[in-house]
């Protein structure tokens, strides 16, 4: 089990990017959740299997056809026992 935090920026928001991500999220069994930011990025937490989190922090390097992803962090962090995939 991990946990990664992942800041996405570009042209991140008004293209559903939130709404594909909790898509794949939810195909892939990896928990955690999804925000808009003010700043104009997304942020979002992937827990679960290594291989399932790691797919999801290379589809946020894509993002949704509409998305244009400028950069990618990513933040190593503890598993907290996130259950579910939510959209905020």
């Amino acid at each position: 089990m991990i946990r990664r935090r992942v800041i996405i920026r570009g042209r991140v928001q008004g293209v559903f990017f939130r709404a594909s991500c909790a898509d794949a999220a939810q195909s892939l069994g990896v928990a955690g959740w999804v925000s808009n930011e003010p700043d104009g990025t997304v942020q979002a937490v992937f827990e679960g299997d290594e291989g399932a989190v790691e797919g999801m922090v290379a589809w946020c390097h894509r993002g949704p056809a509409h998305a244009v992803v400028q950069a990618v962090e990513v933040i190593d962090e503890d598993p907290t026992g996130e259950r579910g995939f939510q959209t905020r």
